[in-house]
């Protein structure tokens, strides 16, 4: 009767071993969430890739100029940029996983330890009591109540210990598997990792071609001279461009306040250096002139966010050649502010706009400059010096 009660305690030791189980799993079912968001932004940063090669794709279609040999290795920075983010992400949730199978293998170790004592403590006393004639028991028991009474705990015994042996047996298959999967995890990791040094280093040396092409168009007479010919027909298209917006009907809240009220007052679109003026440019060693309907601006280190100026609406939010990613926003009364070289785009076409809303990113798509923002105003086609209009 009493290795039937301690039977029974040690049951009851084992049901609080399984409600801990129970609450490391619920526990566990928690970071689900977390896995969910990095499968959302896995998604989404694919999405953004297969994107960047079918821009690469149709851009190798067209006829080759220097804009378009610019525009391609801009595009396919970006593309390196954004598989090296793939893998970040990919390596963040590995290492999650890794963190996650370090902390249950040593949980797992310590309750194969305990399952196992408690095998061994029924096994020494299977062993002290010896072979269990129940045949015998019959004949030695004192009457029919003794005889169901001991058959009921011998019953419950018999049940916890087969319960014990089953449930070392699962936290052992539990613990090689997890010992299976930190191994996997591990080279996963290492692979993740290869592959991003392998991506800055193609990175890198589109970096270097880059530079070499935009070296070879400022030191190059003709190849100079022929690249200003396409900005000029690229200007004249965003004209035409800008005349068809013009005929297009936009309706705004009632309370917009108009843009020209806040001439010396609008927000910049981002923080940083003008390294390209407006109007009229003189090239030092070419002798050449160019008119500059616009500035750019070279950003402040770690400032990446483009911003609206005022509220508006965005009539074009696409990529246009020698600007590369563009936005334009309508800002009523024929008011217009526009974003170019942006290496993402964060609004959609038809999209109402805050003043000082994220809507793009900066980028060198495009870009004589590096990375910067290509930013104009203009009432109805006519192209407003910036300067004066941002405080």
């Amino acid at each position: 009767m009493k290795l039937c009660k301690k039977a029974l305690e040690k049951s009851y030791c084992f049901l609080g071993i399984s409600i801990t189980l129970i609450l490391i799993i619920s526990l566990n079912a928690r970071g689900q969430q977390d896995v969910s968001d990095y499968q959302e932004r896995l998604a989404k940063i694919s999405q953004q890739i297969e994107q960047l090669r079918l821009k690469i794709e149709e851009e190798e279609k067209k006829e080759s100029s220097t804009l378009s040999r610019l525009d391609r290795i801009g595009f396919n920075k970006g593309l390196i940029k954004k598989e090296i983010s793939l893998y970040s992400i990919q390596l963040g949730k590995a290492n999650r996983e890794l963190s996650s199978l370090n902390k249950s293998i040593p949980k797992l170790e310590a309750k194969l330890e305990e399952e196992k004592q408690s095998i061994e403590k029924i096994l020494i006393t299977t062993y002290k009591f010896g072979k269990f004639n129940f045949f015998q028991f019959m004949l030695q028991a004192e009457n029919v109540g003794t005889l169901i009474s001991e058959n009921k705990n011998l019953t419950i015994l018999a049940q916890y210990q087969e319960r014990i042996i089953s449930n070392y047996m699962e936290t052992l298959d539990k613990l090689e598997t997890a010992q299976k999967e930190l191994k996997t995890k591990k080279t996963e990791a290492s692979r993740l990792i290869r592959n991003a040094e392998k991506k800055r280093k193609e990175l890198q040396a589109q970096e270097r071609k880059n530079r070499a092409l935009i070296s070879e168009i400022k030191k190059n007479k003709k190849l100079h001279l022929q690249t200003l010919d396409e900005l000029k027909v690229r200007a004249q298209q965003l004209l035409i461009l800008i005349e068809r917006l013009l005929k297009e009907e936009i309706t705004f809240p009632i309370n917009l306040i108009p843009l020209y009220e806040k001439k010396g007052e609008l927000p910049w679109p981002i923080e940083g250096n003008v390294t390209t003026k407006f109007g009229l440019q003189r090239h030092p060693q070419f002798k050449t002139t160019t008119m500059n309907n616009g500035i750019e601006i070279s950003p402040k280190k770690n400032y990446v966010i483009v911003r609206s100026i005022h509220p508006g609406k965005v009539v074009y939010s696409d990529y246009f050649q020698g600007y590369g990613n563009l936005i334009i926003i309508d800002h009523g009364m024929s008011y217009y502010s526009l974003y170019g070289h942006c290496s993402e785009i964060l609004v959609k076409k038809g999209v109402l706009v805050k003043a000082e809303q994220p809507i793009a990113l900066v980028g060198d798509i495009g870009s004589f400059e590096g990375d910067s923002v290509y930013f104009e105003i203009r009432f109805k086609t006519k192209p407003l010096n910036p300067l004066q209009w941002l405080k």
